[in-house]
């Protein structure tokens, strides 16, 4: 029996084309759950999409369309966007999918009955795009403290679940269990901010639009979107106030959620507190993982700086922009995202330390033995640090994965590729090559080359995973052993570009 990982994204809402910083987060998600299915693991990835509320509803009606006809537009738009960056998503969830709405309406009804949700009016800031409602003292001058945009104030009756009932409970909770939230930097911020000034019980019903799900027992209510959206985490694994399936009591609780962090308040206060009255585990982890911003500040329209992640593609492919997200994003603070980095990178990492190293070995190992590679013992005096670096890299990249440290765990499989180009400058096989007498150690060189570069090839498997492909493709093995094997036979195929140079 494989050991289960269940790792989730937010799903992306609905209201627009998502940006290549809303992209990075499904990109991260996809490369730990690569990771997890190299290292033996049965993995549920799920991703997908949130539909309703009151901004889509009034998106719908400016484009003249039905709100159902605008979600399913944009949901095409944005899983063709996850499809591009080739993420292994096992679920793409949507939050208009029947079942999903017929058990949170269970949900809902649940809570009611338990006296979690009661009915009461509120009157207050609203943010329209954020559909949230503050108090006056969360506001940023005036503003909403999410968005920064205008806030307006509205009155209507409402639905109110009870976070003040559970806020004892989860904080205990969260002291008892370090690692739940992630980083250290975003539990503090929960705690200061929310915790300890005390949890106001919860808005959970809408009155003043149409586009959402009906409360069962009083339709002119519609559940308010955070009780909607975070429910796809159960709704889509087949859980059930009734009957839960077995695939639920397989997969929960999640592994991770990966969230960014500006939503790390919904999934560590109130989803949790959700999950307590529905007597249901907490996930074992909520990461909020920081922003990709421009060098002139965050994305907008207004500004004209948005960048989509398929335009990039389209330019430099998929393993090329995969790479810039996943490398240049700090584990625990913002990344920039620049064109002339991009390209630096492209050049720097991609083609002059893993392309051209792939590309000068099989070029040498054709020129000198044919494409047939042996292992023959006979090496150099600068084996032994080049092995031992190819045999300690697995505990390196689990130690850096292991705590998300995604960009790290990169460094450390590039580290060994430096290293591979050094060996070619100390052992200089075009040197070896002129003394007929030394064949064997040339063998044994070129083998070491082209066996660090398959170990190293398995581990660029959750970050590039075309390129890793394709250079297995090229050294024609199966082997899968992430360790150093003094024992295959290579048969090399022709040697081919993994990436090209761009000319700026």
């Amino acid at each position: 029996m494989k050991e289960k990982y269940y790792i989730t994204t937010a799903i992306a809402y609905t209201s627009s084309k998502p940006h290549i910083g809303n992209t990075y987060e499904v990109v991260l998600a996809d490369a730990i759950a690569r990771y997890k299915r190299l290292k033996g693991y049965d993995v549920y990835f799920q991703t997908g999409t949130d539909e309703h509320g009151e901004k889509i509803e009034k998106k719908a009606k400016e484009a003249g369309i039905t709100p159902q006809e605008y979600v399913d537009k944009v949901a095409r738009e944005i899983k063709s966007i996850w499809d591009c960056m080739n993420t292994s998503y096992d679920k793409f969830v949507r939050t208009t999918d029947k079942n999903h709405e017929r058990v949170v309406q269970k949900i809902f009804k649940k809570m009611f009955d338990k006296g979690d949700i009661y009915l009461d009016s509120y009157e207050g800031p609203y943010c329209v795009p954020c559909e949230s409602f503050w108090t006056e003292s969360q506001l940023v001058d005036g503003k909403c403290p999410d968005c920064d945009r205008e806030v307006e104030l509205k009155k209507e009756e409402a639905y109110f679940f009870k976070l003040s009932k559970y806020q004892k409970r989860l904080m205990e909770y969260i002291e008892s269990h370090p690692e739940f939230i992630q980083p250290e930097a975003r539990k503090n911020e929960m705690i200061n901010n929310f915790l300890k000034p005390g949890l106001q019980d919860l808005c959970v019903s809408r009155t003043s639009f149409d586009w959402g799900i009906p409360v069962s027992h009083n339709p002119k209510h519609n559940v308010y979107v955070w009780l909607d959206a975070l429910t796809n985490y159960i709704t889509n694994i087949g859980y059930d106030i009734d009957e839960s399936s077995p695939e639920f009591n397989k997969w929960w609780p999640a592994d991770l959620h990966l969230i960014g962090k500006d939503i790390i308040r919904f999934h560590t206060i109130y989803w949790p507190c959700f999950l307590m009255s529905l007597n249901l585990p907490l996930p074992k982890q909520v990461f909020g993982h920081p922003f990709l911003i421009m060098s002139d500040g965050k994305m907008s329209k207004s500004k004209g700086n948005v960048i989509y992640a398929d335009d990039l593609v389209n330019e430099f492919g998929a393993d090329a922009i995969r790479y810039y997200m996943l490398h240049e994003i700090p584990f625990a603070s913002d990344g920039v995202f620049s064109r002339e980095l991009l390209i630096e990178r492209i050049n720097g990492d991609l083609v002059n330390i893993l392309g051209n190293l792939v590309n000068r070995t099989l070029a040498m190992s054709k020129k000198y033995f044919s494409n047939h590679l042996e292992n023959k013992g006979v090496g150099t005096s600068y084996d032994v640090q080049l092995l031992s670096m190819v045999n300690a890299l697995e505990m390196r990249v689990e130690e850096k994965m292991n705590t998300l440290e995604i960009g790290s765990s990169i460094d450390e499989i590039f580290e060994v590729l430096r290293r591979c180009n050094k060996y070619i400058d100390e052992t200089t096989p075009w040197v070896i090559a002129k003394d007929e007498s030394r064949k064997a150690c040339l063998e044994t060189v070129l083998y070491n080359l082209v066996e660090a570069i398959r170990v190293c090839a398995l581990f660029l498997e959750p970050f590039l995973p075309n390129t890793s492909e394709e250079i297995i493709k090229q050294i024609n093995i199966k082997d899968k052993n992430r360790q150093f094997n003094k024992e295959n036979v290579y048969d090399l195929n022709e040697a081919k570009i993994l990436f090209q140079r761009i000319e700026v």
